[in-house]
């Protein structure tokens, strides 16, 4: 077999590129071709014969952003339903440049559609029979919500009186409230959104809570428009006395890597407080509680096998109290941004980081008439997978 002829679609010196080619470099491969998203943006992307494309996030880059959503202020939350549009229709131009080339694609574009619609992709998990949280608002024909009217009618319809309410498009925690309600008027929300005296929507470093339904309520109507997707909060396990979830990466159908994150808040994302636990501890909780981490693993690789033409996701899994059961609450396309953690032993990424892993794992996968379908095989499916435009009729 030829050797590989990696392209990357990303940011330039980004701290994702750079770990990406480090990883090419260790693995003795010749540097990787980087394709600026602003190049792609702007339609001067171009890939060559015979190219492995992986794309990566086009997040951190300030120009980028501005293009994508259409704001020059990296912290402000809204602009995520006009960022999911513009980023949508520059993969699929990703996609259609590579193909003509005669490239081979990484991350297939319908699926990356599923991956950042927390809508669309809750709703394929669970008709896959993965276990999710109850979600009122999961699927293509699930309803549209207009504002806090309707989150407050459809928590009541599924019976929750406490849920996530979520950017259908967000990533890292942003636009996500922890509601908890009790009664008419009485309801409580955690979240890192900042509200200024205009309304405006801002992204903060510190989690906070509004005690009041006029405040939620003026939150919500100001996300609405750009997508909200409703999620029952599952009681996590805990770990220390702070709640516990995991994100485990899961490489060609594999499940290769995982972290215990851990935060005194609903949300454990690192930059929210959130703190790398104890693996080892929260897997002798598990086997302690008659529980199987093997089984826990299993669930993720369930939810990355709805997704068979992405080469690698990031599954968020949450533990329920007790260490016995599990839910996956979210499928991230760009979940790999873990420096530092190697593979888990017997997952055959002993020693090797979460770029690593995918570098080793391509072979089996660009080999001719391997497991993965070819490019007409992908392209026929895409047209059955669930888009935004079918969820919102």
């Amino acid at each position: 077999m030829p050797p590989l002829t990696l392209a990357v679609v990303g940011n330039p010196g980004n701290r994702r590129m750079s770990l990406f080619q480090d990883a090419v470099r260790a693995a003795g491969l010749p540097a990787a071709r980087e394709v600026a998203w602003l190049d792609v943006l702007r339609g001067r992307a171009e890939f060559g014969a015979g190219e492995t494309v992986r794309i990566d996030s086009p997040g951190e880059d300030p120009e980028v952003d501005l293009l994508l959503r259409g704001t020059d202020d990296p912290t402000r939350v809204e602009g995520s339903g006009r960022w999911y549009e513009r980023f949508m229709a520059a993969a699929r131009e990703v996609a259609r440049t590579a193909s003509a080339a005669g490239a081979e694609l990484l991350d297939a574009p319908g699926e990356l559609a599923v991956l950042f619609d927390k809508r669309l992709c809750h709703g394929l998990l669970d008709e896959a029979g993965v276990p999710v949280p109850v979600s009122p608002t999961s699927g293509p024909a699930a309803p549209a919500v207009s504002g806090w009217d309707d989150i407050r009618s459809l928590m009541a319809g599924a019976g929750l009186r406490r849920a996530f309410v979520k950017l259908a498009h967000g990533s890292s925690a942003s636009g996500v409230l922890a509601v908890e309600t009790a009664g008419p008027g009485r309801v409580r929300a955690t979240t890192s959104v900042e509200r200024d005296s205009a309304g405006r929507l801002f992204n903060s470093l510190r989690v906070r809570r509004y005690t009041t339904e006029r405040e939620v309520a003026a939150i919500v109507d100001t996300l609405a428009p750009d997508g909200l997707h409703i999620e029952q909060w599952v009681p996590k396990a805990a770990q220390e006395g702070r709640s516990a979830d995991l994100r485990v990466v899961v490489v060609a159908g594999r499940a290769t890597h995982a972290v215990l994150r851990t935060s005194a808040s609903p949300m454990t994302n690192l930059h929210l407080g959130g703190q790398r636990g104890d693996l080892d501890a929260a897997r002798a909780a598990i086997r302690a509680a008659g529980g199987s981490w093997a089984s826990a693993l299993a669930v993720c690789e369930e939810a990355a096998a709805c997704f068979p033409d992405t080469h690698c996701v990031g599954v968020d899994l949450l533990p329920a109290r007790g260490w016995r059961r599990f839910a996956v609450c979210e499928v991230n396309a760009f979940g790999d941004l873990l420096p530092g953690l190697t593979g888990l032993a017997g997952r055959g990424a002993e020693g090797l980081d979460t770029y690593a892993a995918q570098l080793a794992a391509l072979p089996a996968r660009t080999g001719p008439r391997t497991a993965h379908r070819t490019a007409k095989e992908r392209n026929d499916r895409e047209t059955t997978m669930p888009t935004s435009e079918t969820r919102l009729r």
